[in-house]
C-alpha cells in the first residue's frame, strides 16, 4: 500500500469535540472506513460520549449487498450496535420525521466516485432537505474524488430530465469532492440545511485514489476497483442500451459488448480513431448474470493508458457510436423503466437530455457530439469554483 498522505473528514470529526453528548445518526455503507480500515459506525458506537442512535444506508444498502435496480429493500435492526437501520432506497428516498426523531446530528460519510450518475450524492441531498425540515444539523465528512478533482467533462443535465441518477445541472464528470458537492447543492438548490463540511487534510485536486494512500473498499457491488471508477462516468451510459456493460464479469464498465459483435475488427476500428489515453482490446466474454447472461459477447475492454489525457465520456460515446454503426438493426436502446423512472428513455435519463441519443442515431461523430458539451460545462465550472475547498 502507498504511504498514507490524506486524513479523511471522518477522522478529523472523530478527533474533535463536535460529537460530545450528541445523539447521532450516520449515513454510511461498507466504504465508510478510515485509513486504518476502521468503520465510522464502529467509531461512533465506541465514542466515549456520543450516542449512535440510527444508521441509514444508501442505494445497495448499508452493507452494499444488493445489486442494481433491486426490489425496494426493507428497514432493519443492527443487532451488534442495537440501533435501527433505515434504507434510503426503499419506499422513501429521504429520512422521515420518525427516523430523525431524537437526533441532534446527521453525519454523512459516503464515498462518491466522481460521476453525476452515482446516487449517493442524491441520498446526501435528500438527507439535507429532510434535516432542514426537521431541525437536525448535518455534518458531511469529506472524502477524495477517486478520479481527481480537476477534470470536468460531459453533458450537463437539462431541466425536465431530473431523476434519482441526476437531480441537478451538473456534468457527467463533475470534478468535485462529496463535501464540495454538499456545499454546492445546499446553496444552489436552496436546501437550507444547517450544514458543516469537515474537510480532509493532505488531499490535492490532482490526486487519484491511489495517490492518497488510502484503502479501496467497493462503494457499490459493481465498482470493484479504481480502474472501474476511471471509466465509469462514460461507460455508465451503456446501462441505457441493450449492450452489456460488463455486469456479471470481474471488470464491469471496462468490458463492453454484445452477442452480435465480431471483437477483432470492432476493436481495430476504434483504435483507428486514436482516442486519447485509451486502448481498446478485443474481448469475448460471457456474463454470469444481467444482460446476455451465459451468452458469448464480442466487444472491447477499455484500457486507460494515460489517465490525464483520457476523457471517459468522450471515449464511451465513441464506443456507443461504433456499436450503433456496426449493426443499426440489432443495436437497441434500453426501454423504461429505469431506476423506477418510466417517463423517459433510460439513455436520456443517464445523459441528461435527448441530444446524445439523437446524435448517435443521426450518425454524428463522437467529437461533434462532445463539442455541444463545452459551453454548458464551462458555465458549470464557473459555478463550481465558488464551492471548492482545496
Amino acid at each position: 500500500m502507498a504511504r498514507m498522505t490524506v486524513r479523511l473528514g471522518s477522522e478529523r470529526l472523530l478527533a474533535s469535540s463536535v460529537l460530545d453528548n450528541q445523539r447521532v445518526g450516520v449515513v454510511a455503507n461498507p466504504a465508510s472506513i478510515d485509513g486504518s480500515f476502521c468503520h465510522i459506525v464502529d467509531r461512533l458506537a465506541s465514542h466515549p460520549s456520543a450516542k449512535l442512535a440510527a444508521i441509514f444506508g444508501p442505494q445497495h444498502g448499508f452493507r452494499a449487498d444488493v445489486q442494481d435496480n433491486m426490489i425496494e429493500s426493507p428497514h432493519g435492526h443492527d443487532p451488534l450496535r442495537r440501533v435501527p437501520v433505515y434504507s434510503l432506497y426503499s419506499e422513501t428516498r429521504e429520512p422521515t420525521a420518525e427516523m430523525l426523531d431524537g437526533l441532534d446530528l446527521l453525519v454523512i460519510d459516503l464515498q462518491d466516485v466522481g460521476a453525476r450518475i452515482y446516487t449517493f450524492i442524491y441520498t446526501m441531498a435528500n438527507c439535507m432537505k429532510a434535516a432542514a425540515r426537521h431541525g437536525v444539523r448535518v455534518i458531511v465528512c469529506d472524502r477524495p474524488n477517486p478520479i481527481g478533482g480537476e477534470a470536468v467533462e460531459g453533458p450537463v443535465l437539462e431541466r425536465g430530465f431530473e431523476s434519482f441518477v441526476g437531480l441537478f445541472p451538473i456534468p457527467m464528470r463533475h470534478g468535485m469532492t462529496v463535501g464540495e458537492l454538499a456545499r454546492l447543492i445546499n446553496e444552489e438548490s436552496g436546501r437550507g440545511a444547517d450544514l458543516e463540511v469537515v474537510p480532509m487534510e493532505g488531499w490535492q485536486r490532482g490526486m487519484y485514489w491511489d495517490d492518497a494512500g488510502l484503502p479501496w473498499v467497493l462503494p457499490s457491488p459493481n465498482m470493484p476497483t479504481l480502474d472501474t471508477a476511471i471509466v465509469y462516468p462514460g461507460a455508465v451510459l451503456f446501462e441505457g442500451t441493450q449492450l452489456s456493460e460488463g455486469r456479471g464479469t470481474t471488470r464491469p464498465f471496462e468490458i463492453l459488448g454484445a452477442p452480435w459483435i465480431d471483437a477483432e475488427p470492432f476493436a481495430a476500428g476504434l483504435n483507428a480513431q486514436a482516442i486519447e489515453g485509451a486502448y481498446f482490446r478485443p474481448v469475448v466474454f460471457e456474463p454470469t448474470f444481467h444482460k446476455h447472461a451465459h451468452r458469448a459477447c464480442g466487444g472491447v475492454q477499455i484500457h486507460v493508458t494515460d489517465r490525464r489525457a483520457f476523457r471517459p465520456v468522450l471515449a464511451s460515446v465513441a464506443v456507443l457510436g461504433a456499436f450503433h454503426d456496426a449493426n443499426p438493426e440489432r443495436f437497441a436502446w434500453r426501454q423504461p423503466p429505469y431506476e423506477y423512472e418510466d417517463r423517459l428513455m433510460p439513455i436520456d435519463i443517464l445523459a441528461g437530455s435527448e441530444a446524445l441519443r439523437k446524435g448517435i442515431e443521426a450518425g454524428r461523430s463522437f467529437r461533434d457530439i462532445a463539442e455541444e458539451w463545452e459551453e454548458p460545462t464551462a458555465e458549470f465550472e464557473r459555478t463550481r469554483r465558488r464551492y471548492l475547498l482545496y
